[in-house]
């Protein structure tokens, strides 16, 4: 029987709209027949604003409410998740207020400020009973799963250095400093804002890799570039050690470059693998067989899907909560802890404290 997940929205921002576009989309056309979507609620700080939402996202479909607070969409019986979009120094008190009302939840990345907030919804998750997870949509998509068992074939050795990087020009000097980059108080900045992609390719391949038996890293190396603007990171470097199997992640993020290309090259003992970018959703990939050192054969691989690529996660939060699941077998809890972690250490090497009461739990 195919089982159906009705959503709540919570914001009506742009990466709220992209994800609600995604849910709508028929499962069948990503050859998906045991889970169906529907949206249910939309939350707003305005009752018209949820509206307009609806109208331009949702085909404005009657049956879908609008509701003028947030509150409203955690209170509605006919919710079983919700879809958290806000800014994400607000994604701990959304998320909470969500998990007390027995909602199931996903949240959008990052997952919270800081490690210490995350570790409090999780017990609150817990404490409630309700699904929890965050929404690092490219974790589910079809090129990473392609890629990781590639690796796994181990035709191309054991992964040595993995680069990745995602960078946006966002013309800083021509926008307002109160733009979500800029401003600290919605912990502006590329490392919590792009960071979180070259990260996943990192825990992907390295954190993942059967052999590292999800050992975390031996050392965390940071270092930040702050704009005058307003003190956020507008250049982020950081390294990732893994002792256990020898390997290294070397990550970068940038507010005022265009993004690099290949985004991510995974360097391994017998060959190498270049990611197209954008690498929060690329659909394609290269590979270099190597022989001392020499290419000997290449491929390239084409992924095609209708939809922008966020309705993989909404899949897995469905499958998840059919069979009574906390967590996430592909993106658990885990390893959310280990990505607040890195951002927690990477700020603290970099000199960055967000403003005061920024952080809900310190």
């Amino acid at each position: 029987m195919t089982f159906t997940l009705r959503w709540g929205i919570i914001s009506t921002g742009k990466i709220a709209a992209v994800f609600v576009k995604d849910l709508l989309i028929d499962p069948k056309t990503c050859d998906v027949h045991d889970v169906v979507h529907k949206v249910v609620a939309v939350g707003s700080r305005k009752v018209e604003t949820a509206q307009e939402f609806v109208t331009a996202n949702a085909g404005g479909d009657a049956s879908i409410k609008a509701y003028g607070t947030y509150e409203e969409v955690y209170a509605d019986k006919d919710v079983d998740a919700v879809y958290i979009g806000t800014p994400h120094t607000y994604h701990y008190t959304n998320a909470l207020d969500a998990i007390r009302a027995k909602k199931h939840v996903l949240c959008e990345k990052p997952v919270t400020s800081n490690v210490a907030e995350l570790r409090a919804l999780l017990a609150a998750a817990k404490e409630n009973g309700v699904f929890f997870m965050e929404a690092l949509w490219t974790r589910f998509q079809p090129l990473p799963q392609a890629v990781l068992k590639l690796l796994e074939t181990g035709e191309l050795g054991a992964p040595v250095v993995v680069h990745a990087d995602l960078s946006g020009d966002f013309d800083i000097h021509n926008i307002p400093k109160t733009h979500r980059i800029l401003d600290p108080a919605l912990g502006g900045g590329a490392l919590l804002d792009l960071g979180p992609y070259p990260l996943v390719w990192a825990i992907m391949t390295l954190f993942e890799n059967p052999r590292n038996e999800l050992t975390a890293p031996s050392n965390i190396s940071g270092s930040m570039l702050k704009t005058p603007l307003t003190g956020v990171d507008a250049n982020t470097s950081f390294t990732l050690t893994f002792d256990k199997i020898q390997a290294q992640a070397v990550l970068s993020c940038s507010i005022n470059l265009p993004a690099a290309a290949p985004g991510v090259t995974i360097r391994c003992e017998k060959g190498v693998i270049r990611i197209a970018t954008p690498i929060y959703c690329s659909k394609s990939f290269k590979v270099e067989y190597l022989e001392r050192g020499k290419v000997v054969r290449e491929e390239e691989k084409k992924f095609d899907y209708i939809g922008h690529g966020m309705h993989w996660e909404a899949h897995e939060v469905a499958r998840c909560i059919r069979d009574g699941k906390s967590e996430s077998a592909l993106w658990g809890h885990n390893k959310s802890l280990l990505e607040m972690s890195v951002f927690d250490e990477v700020r603290k090497q970099g000199g960055y404290v967000f403003p005061k009461g920024v952080e809900q739990v310190v």
